[in-house]
């Protein structure tokens, strides 16, 4: 049997019309129970702690209609794992409401311009107690803090609407910047007015880390999901070993990194977690995943299971996904300002939006840009650019990075996972004016 208890205390700032209009404070606990039985194996959640050995009788019940699970090897033993620094802050733990409220707005204050027409937004803070134990003697315990923040700014100084976005996340408070989230949606913002037109073309792009963290989250990181690869349904399946990517990019997945939103020392089915490399030095090196699917093609786990929360941090949901704690690509030696200078016929890429994959075998992904597009010739930003659509294929991407960047930053997307990234310049990408 496997037991987990989450334990969470959830503040959550609502920004609209560039004012507060709600913070409110939520305190949830749930329990998730894994029971397996001869090799049969049921999931159960409660909200009731009372009512739990209730819910296991009932859970026992119904293994007369389940199927066997002959793969099946059995959970984790305890063993030693890291305490990991910068993951749990006593400041946010024990946060106020009034310090809440000033930091987001700082975040709004931070925004303001003449050239700003509205700001809206989110601030999150968790605070959390998880719990992990199992019947193999495993018994874990683990208390996490997490912080993200978000602002877009939205302008209709120009000739059409632009907005702009700035975001932040971590594990302290810190190291977290209210008024750099303000700045950055403020300037993208401002910096989009009266965009041109982009013809379609073919164009150098550099990404920067917010739209790199978009493409990492709904269009690479599935790819080397083990389930999916056994499958052969990424694009990747038959490439194993193979280079897929040029020499400077690696990409890792690093559950031991400072501040990282997915940083934990075991994961959530009790397996420790190791940094892993994905894709090391353009070769395709490893895949990741949980113990069910591990054990299914008699593999082990790779300690990636895991149950998210929402906004951030475990839930006590009883069956885990395969997943990425945090995707990371490796830093280059480049400045940003270094990419644009060597860059005679591009775009800086600020923001992406409806990001999916069209062909996930073949690795096709269409995305739209649509603010914070910056048009490059010979060198130098000419001036704002105009929504484009991105329809390319991620196997090519990957072999066309001509750059990987020195400013790496951590990212979260809307309902998805971590990465923690800098900016990367690709080419030969063709772009469809819209």
């Amino acid at each position: 049997m496997r037991y987990s208890k989450s334990k969470e205390k959830i503040t959550t700032v609502r920004i609209t019309d560039s004012e507060i209009v709600e913070i409110k404070q939520n305190f949830d606990e749930s329990f998730g129970i894994r029971l397996i039985q001869d090799k049969k194996i049921a999931s159960i959640q409660t909200t009731n702690e009372e009512e739990i050995e209730k819910t296991i009788d009932n859970g026992f019940k119904t293994f007369g209609n389940l199927k066997t699970r002959e793969f099946w090897k059995g959970l984790p033993h305890d063993s030693e794992h890291k305490i990991l620094e910068g993951t749990f802050d006593e400041k946010l733990d024990q946060i106020s409401g009034s310090k809440v409220i000033d930091i987001a707005q700082n975040m709004i204050n931070s925004s303001l311009s003449d050239k700003i027409s509205t700001i809206t937004g989110s601030l999150n803070i968790v605070s959390e107690n998880f719990e992990l134990m199992n019947s193999n003697g495993l018994n874990f315990n683990d208390k996490a803090t997490y912080i993200s923040g978000i602002i877009n700014a939205e302008s209709e100084y120009g000739e059409i609407p632009v907005s702009g976005i700035g975001h932040a996340s971590g594990r302290t408070l810190t190291n977290f910047s209210a008024e750099r989230i303000g700045n950055d949606a403020k300037t993208m913002c401002i910096e989009s007015i009266n965009p041109q037109k982009i013809n379609s073309d073919s164009y150098s792009i550099i990404f920067e880390p917010y739209s790199v963290g978009e493409l990492l989250a709904f269009v690479v990181a599935a790819n080397f999901n083990f389930k999916i690869f056994s499958e052969k349904k990424s694009c990747f399946s038959e490439k194993h070993g193979k280079e897929i990517a040029v020499e400077q990019f690696s990409l890792i997945d690093d559950p031991h990194i400072p501040e990282g939103i997915g940083t934990k020392s075991v994961d959530d089915e009790g397996v420790v977690t190791k940094k892993r490399d994905l894709i090391k030095k353009g070769i395709f090196k490893n895949t990741y995943s949980n113990l069910f699917d591990s054990y299914k093609e008699g593999k082990e786990s790779t300690g990636n299971a895991l149950r998210p929360g929402s906004p951030m941090g475990r839930s006590s949901e009883p069956i885990p996904m395969s997943a990425i704690h945090n995707l990371t690509v490796i830093p280059g030696d480049q400045s940003q300002e270094e990419m644009i200078k060597e860059t005679k016929h591009g775009l800086l890429v600020g923001r992406l939006w409806y990001t999916y994959a069209v062909n996930p075998i073949r690795g096709d992904f269409s995305c739209t840009a649509r603010s914070g597009i910056k048009i490059i010739e010979n060198g130098k930003i000419i001036g704002p650019g105009r929504s484009v659509r991105i329809i390319h294929s991620l196997p090519t991407m990957i072999k066309n990075i001509s750059a990987v960047g020195n400013n790496q930053q951590n990212v979260i997307q809307w309902a998805s996972l971590p990465s923690i990234t800098p900016s990367i310049k690709t080419e030969k990408v063709s772009i469809n004016s819209i």
